[in-house]
C-alpha cells in the first residue's frame, strides 16, 4: 500500500498508477493556471459600470430593433468611445419556457443569440433582465426554480450583464414567512446567492446587478452574494425632487462601494421629461461624486447636443471611472445649498457645490470647507464644467450657483 494515496501497487497496473499520476499533474497545472488567471485578468466592474438601459424610454415596448439601434447609435455619437458599452434589455423580453424548462426570448425577440453577436461586433456588451421570483415586475416570466437553466442559457446567448429585479419574490417571502421579517429578509438572499452561483457555474463573466430597492441594507451584504452593484433605494423618476431625494440620501453609504462592488442609486435621467440644463448638471455631477454606475436611459434618436455634451463630458466620467473607487460623501448641508467632495487616485479632490434651492445662490454666509477636505491653505482649481483653470482658491473664495445647479472643482496642492 502506498501510504500517500492509498493504491496498492500490486493491485493497480503501473499505466493505471501512470495514469493517476498524469491526471494529477494536470489538474494541479490547470488549477496553477486557473489561478494566474485571476490574479492578472481585470476584476469584473473594476470601476463603476456604464452604458445605456431600455426601460426609462422604451418601457415595456422595446424589441430587438430598438436594441440594435441604440447599439449603432451609442457608436455614431460617441457614447462607446466615452466608455458607455453596455446596452440593457430591461423588462418584457421573456417568453415562454420549453418542455425542458429552457427559457425562450419572446417575438420581440426573435434571435437573442443573433442580437448579442450584433451588440458585441460594435464593440459593445449585451445586458439582460429577470428576476428571482416567479414573474417579473411586468409580469413575464422569471427565473424561480430555474436559477442554472437561465444562467446557463444567458451565458449560450452571450450576455454580458444581468439586472435582477426582486418583483415578485417579495409576495413569495411573505406567503413563506408572513410575520418573520429576519426570515425574509434571509430567503431573500439566498435567492441572489443562487442566482451568483448559477452564473459562476457558466464560466461567463456577467456582470450581476441586484434590483431588490436598499431592503436590509444591501450595501452591508450585496458583495457576499456576489453583487456588482445594487440598488440602494426606490426607483428614480425624470424629476428633479425625485432625482435629489435619492442622490442626498446616499450619505454615509461610501464605505460600502469600491471596485468590483458599487452602490448604485438607480439610472440616469439626462435627457429625459423637463429636467433642465441646470438639472441634468446637477445629476451627472452627483452621479459621479458618488461613483455611481453611469447607464444612461435617454431617447437616443433625439440626443440633443446639450445633452450629449452632459453624458460624454470626458472630465466628469474620468471622475466617476477614477481607479480609486472611493466614493463621495456630504461634507456640509445648509437650507439651500450643500458640499459634497470624493478623494481621487492622483490625490486630487472632487468638491461639488449643490444648490438645491429655487434661487440663485451667491453662497452668501459659508465657506468651501478646504480645510475639511485636505486644503487648509487653500487649492489650486479647476472648474471642470466650465474646462476652466482657475488659478489658486481660499476658503472663502464665492461661487455663483444656478437653481437646481452645481459647481464641481478639481482640487490639487
Amino acid at each position: 500500500m502506498n501510504a500517500s494515496d492509498g493504491v496498492h501497487p500490486d493491485i493497480f497496473p503501473r499505466s493505471f498508477l501512470k495514469m493517476r499520476l498524469y491526471a494529477r499533474l494536470t489538474a494541479g497545472f490547470l488549477m496553477t493556471a486557473l489561478s494566474l488567471a485571476a490574479q492578472t485578468s481585470p476584476k469584473l466592474a473594476s470601476t463603476p459600470p456604464m452604458g445605456w438601459n431600455s426601460w426609462n424610454w422604451f418601457a415595456g415596448k422595446v424589441t430587438d430593433k430598438d436594441i440594435r439601434a441604440a447599439a449603432d447609435l451609442m457608436v455614431s455619437t460617441g457614447m462607446r468611445d466615452a466608455g458607455y458599452v453596455y446596452v440593457n434589455i430591461d423588462d418584457t423580453w421573456e417568453g415562454k419556457r420549453d418542455a425542458n424548462g429552457v427559457i425562450h426570448s419572446n417575438e420581440k425577440f426573435p434571435d437573442m443569440k443573433a442580437l448579442a453577436d450584433y451588440v458585441h461586433s460594435k464593440g459593445l456588451k449585451l445586458g439582460i433582465y429577470s428576476s428571482p421570483g416567479p414573474l417579473t415586475c411586468a409580469k413575464y416570466e422569471g427565473s424561480m426554480g430555474h436559477e442554472e437553466q437561465d444562467a446557463k442559457t444567458y451565458a449560450e446567448w452571450g450576455i454580458d450583464f444581468l439586472k435582477y429585479d426582486l418583483c415578485s419574490f417579495r409576495q413569495v417571502m411573505r406567503e413563506k414567512y408572513p410575520n418573520d421579517h429576519d426570515a425574509q429578509d434571509k430567503m431573500m438572499r439566498e435567492a441572489y446567492e443562487k442566482m451568483h452561483q448559477a452564473i459562476l457555474k457558466t464560466g461567463r463573466p456577467m456582470v450581476y446587478s441586484l434590483c431588490q430597492y436598499g431592503f436590509d441594507s444591501v450595501w452591508q451584504w450585496g458583495p457576499e452574494v456576489g453583487a456588482n452593484m445594487w440598488r440602494t433605494t426606490g426607483d428614480i423618476k425624470e424629476n428633479y425632487d425625485r432625482m435629489m431625494v435619492i442622490a442626498l440620501s446616499q450619505a454615509g453609504l461610501d464605505k460600502f462601494a469600491g471596485p468590483g462592488h458599487w452602490n448604485d442609486p438607480d439610472m440616469l435621467e439626462v435627457g429625459n421629461g423637463k429636467l433642465t440644463h441646470d438639472e441634468n448638471v446637477t445629476h451627472m455631477t452627483m452621479w459621479a461624486i458618488l461613483a455611481s454606475p453611469l447607464l444612461a436611459g435617454n431617447n437616443l434618436t433625439k440626443m440633443t447636443d446639450d445633452v450629449k455634451s452632459i453624458l460624454l463630458n470626458k472630465e466628469v466620467i474620468a471622475i466617476d471611472q477614477d481607479k480609486a473607487g472611493k466614493q463621495g460623501n456630504r461634507v456640509w448641508a445648509g437650507e439651500e445649498m450643500e458640499i459634497w467632495s470624493r478623494h481621487l487616485a492622483d490625490g486630487s479632490t472632487a468638491l461639488a457645490i449643490f444648490n438645491v434651492g429655487r434661487d440663485r445662490n451667491k453662497m452668501r454666509g459659508m465657506t468651501l470647507h478646504l480645510k475639511d477636505v485636505g486644503f487648509p491653505n487653500g487649492a489650486h482649481a479647476r472648474d471642470v464644467w466650465a474646462a476652466k483653470d482657475l488659478g489658486r482658491i481660499k476658503d472663502t473664495d464665492v461661487f455663483e450657483v444656478p437653481p437646481h445647479g452645481a459647481v464641481l472643482l478639481k482640487l490639487t496642492k
